[in-house]
């Protein structure tokens, strides 16, 4: 009879905490959660709406150690290029070509739109709910801390996942058209984010003659072509021969990449207090 009235004085106890759980400790994480992310948000320097004004430019400086073949300086406006421009010493003769944006064009990084989509999502669920709304189960919070998990989880890969594209998407893509001068035959480009790094990668090309003994295999798609890689576009063969990568760091996509992490962890062990209470005598405060 005494273990029986402890145990219900026991499970009394655990309701009142949980009680509290849901209507103190859920609203604190909530409001911990929407600070971060609103300072994530910040971080990628676009204007909130109805907020105007200009979007400042941050110029870039790419290199990479142990070459000099490709340099260049990128103008980052939000999640655009709006400049660039870019030097490339030729190997075969060291012949110096200079590309620039035209004057009229930018390019839309995708990867950092998606990105602060994403994090403006998960801000949107944190907020979706009145001042004093009480949550009544912990399924409720769980089902919440998932969904937000959800667009940080895609918010984090689109930073650190960029697109692999075949050697004839890259040809064919619309960044080719961007430059003036315009890119010769043999040159291709590709720009993206890898983490905290703004990269360029520039493909010399070799034109395979139709007579030639070589095996083509055409390669598939890749974030990064080596060497050797083979691909057919229009009516002609090319074999990538050189391969230049330069990269810049940007400071602000590192900062939101932390704030991702911790942001997902907050919302990890507050999902992990309410699945504790399912595990004290098959209480289910869901």
């Amino acid at each position: 009879m005494a273990a029986a009235m402890a145990s219900a004085g026991e499970r009394a106890v655990l309701e009142e905490e949980f009680k509290w759980l849901l209507q103190e400790e859920v609203h604190a994480v909530l409001r911990q959660l929407q600070d971060i992310l609103k300072e994530a948000s910040h971080r990628f320097a676009l204007p909130t709406s109805g907020s105007g004004g200009a979007v400042k430019q941050e110029n870039f400086v790419l290199s990479t150690s142990g070459t000099d073949q490709v340099k260049g300086v990128l103008t980052l406006q939000g999640d655009a290029l709006c400049q660039a421009d870019v030097n490339l010493k030729m190997p075969r003769n060291n012949q110096l070509l200079h590309f620039a944006f035209r004057e009229d064009k930018q390019w839309k990084l995708q990867q950092i739109q998606d990105a602060r989509n994403h994090v403006n999502q998960a801000i949107y669920l944190l907020m979706n709910r009145d001042v004093n709304y009480q949550f009544k189960t912990g399924l409720e919070v769980l089902k919440l801390m998932d969904a937000v998990m959800l667009q940080l989880s895609r918010a984090r890969n689109r930073l650190t996942t960029p697109a692999t594209l075949t050697l004839p998407e890259i040809a064919s893509s619309g960044l080719t058209k961007m430059f003036s001068p315009a890119l010769p035959p043999d040159i291709l480009v590709n720009f993206y984010i890898n983490l905290n790094k703004l990269c360029l990668t520039v493909y010399q090309l070799h034109m395979l003659q139709p007579s030639t003994t070589k095996n083509f295999k055409p390669a598939g798609g890749s974030v990064l072509h080596n060497p050797g890689a083979m691909f057919e576009f229009g009516s002609q063969r090319y074999e990538v021969s050189h391969v230049h990568k330069v990269e810049s760091v940007v400071p602000w996509l590192n900062d939101a990449l932390v704030f991702f992490t911790v942001s997902l962890q907050l919302c990890q062990q507050l999902k992990d207090k309410i699945s504790v209470f399912s595990s004290y005598w098959n209480y289910r405060p869901y």
